[in-house]
């Protein structure tokens, strides 16, 4: 850390962007614009052509920010707090809107005054410098800021006050006299482990339902049938990251209000918005080479998923019933695409099977949400179009959901067919009974207010849980390949 306490009598002029907060506004009105209006915003965005002051003020005025639920640096915040108290003039300079601006001011109370672009001036760079230089009479000033376009500001500021800034903006720094360096590694946590929580592999695991007509069909010996389905399922992983990332930065607003979704890397800040709209853009597109090199049916049912994921993130998550339903369906989606990938029909069992099965998951899903949302004295969900009442109907759904998937798979485990395909067939029943304990639990977890967001990650930490699993998909190998004898 160079410099200490920044010099009395000069005001302090503080960036917005990167700087006060671990986000870009912009990106920032974008995903909520986008989130409530998407029509609206995709013609907005033609405002570019009248420059980026032009498009600022109108995604704002589409996507207002709620500026309580920004991520603030608070270190620094509470720096720019001491400094308030001290007597200190407090400036807001910053390129993004003045509606923007002004909000974050009024809600912080710590700024004096506010400058910010309005439709016209983007206030950035040399164009920033010029304001701040008017503002303070051409006397001395003090800038806080963390871009290479403030590398021309921190020139001319009597003390350079780098935060959360790359490591060329510090350097440059470093050779000005009595920088203030302090903040100036106070990121948001990025970097490789915040985009491997952003991309969220460990739901990769869903993906293993590529392989589910395969395995039913006993297509095990065949290796180009394992490399098409191999090739399907990494398309798959592919293209639900790049929906995870779409989703969570529609969300942003709404999980910094959740206790653990707020640690999202993007609510939290921990990555940029622009770079999640970029590394989704850029994810889909390796997902639809990927799937479009198996065959074009598998490119069709990927399409398909992409298209209710988005569906999902832009209006379906917030209407009732829709929402799990479609949930549901993007689970059943993948088996139709291992059916796609390696030339194999799904039979009407495993179709209605995955449909009741991930139905109830769909429900656990969300009656986790509004048990905790009841145990923190909410009444509505967050985004969701549910109240917490709505937990009467969906736990009885969510329960009857469960038993028509044991009732399905007892009704075909009676079918003559498995009689033929399967070797010790009556083992299956041994499957059907730990099924039922399975999705018995989770629902007992879920009234219990145990329930993770994800039923699949709880799946994998609860232990009990993982062993019935276990036992599960050893019970179906046994019936397949067994051990006839055990019966006689």
């Amino acid at each position: 850390m160079r410099g200490g306490r920044a010099i009395d009598g000069a005001p302090l002029f503080v960036d917005l962007d990167g700087t006060l907060i671990r986000s870009d506004t912009l990106w920032e009105s974008f995903a909520i614009a986008l989130r409530a209006r998407p029509w609206r915003t995709a013609i907005g965005v033609t405002a570019l052509a009248r420059g980026r002051a032009a498009l600022k003020e109108r995604l704002g005025h589409l996507g207002p920010i709620d500026p309580a639920a920004l991520p603030y640096r608070e270190a620094f915040l509470e720096w720019l707090r001491e400094e308030k108290a001290s007597g200190r003039r407090i400036v807001l300079a910053t390129a993004a809107d003045r509606a923007v601006a002004e909000s974050v001011a009024n809600h912080l109370g710590v700024f004096d005054s506010v400058l910010a672009s309005d439709g016209n001036r983007n206030l950035k760079g040399r164009e920033k410098l010029a304001a701040i230089e008017e503002a303070s009479a051409g006397g001395p000033f003090d800038y806080a800021g963390n871009d290479e376009s403030d590398i021309p500001i921190f020139a001319r500021s009597r003390q350079a006050v780098v935060v959360g800034a790359p490591e060329s903006v510090i350097r440059h720094a470093n050779r000005l006299d009595g920088a203030d360096t302090r903040f100036a590694r106070e990121g948001g946590g990025g970097g490789l482990k915040a985009w491997i929580r952003a991309v969220r592999p460990h739901q990769w695991l869903k993906n293993l339902l590529v392989f589910v007509p395969m395995m039913t069909a006993f297509a095990l010996d065949d290796a180009t049938v394992w490399l098409y389905a191999f090739e399907a399922a990494f398309a798959m992983c592919l293209a639900a990251s790049a929906g995870y990332l779409v989703n969570d930065l529609l969300d942003m607003q709404p999980d910094r209000r959740h206790p653990r979704k707020r640690e999202r890397p993007f609510a939290s800040g921990a990555l940029a918005p622009s770079h999640g709209f970029f590394g989704a853009a850029l994810i889909l597109l390796a997902a639809c080479l990927l799937a479009l090199s198996v065959n074009g049916k598998v490119l069709f049912w990927l399409l398909l998923y992409l298209g209710s994921s988005l569906m999902y993130s832009f209006w379906l998550k917030r209407l009732p019933m829709f929402d799990v339903v479609t949930l549901a369906g993007l689970y059943t989606l993948r088996v139709e695409i291992g059916a796609a990938a390696t030339g194999i029909e799904v039979s009407f069992w495993l179709r209605a099977f995955t449909i009741f099965v991930f139905l109830s998951l769909a429900l656990i899903k969300r009656c986790g949400e509004l048990v905790s949302e009841r145990e923190r004295g909410e009444q509505t969900g967050s985004g969701r179009g549910y109240r917490v009442g709505d937990i009467d109907v969906l736990q009885p759904m969510g329960v009857a959901a469960s038993v028509a998937a044991v009732l399905v798979l007892a009704l075909y485990v009676s079918t003559p067919d498995v009689e033929i395909r399967y070797a010790t067939p009556k083992l299956l029943w041994l499957a059907m009974v730990a099924l039922l304990v399975w999705l018995g639990r989770l629902w007992i977890d879920t009234t219990r207010g145990n329930m993770h967001d994800d039923p699949l990650v709880h799946a994998l930490t609860d232990p009990i849980g993982r062993w019935l699993l276990i036992f599960i998909g050893s019970v179906f190998v046994l019936a397949a390949f067994g051990i006839p004898e055990f019966w006689h």
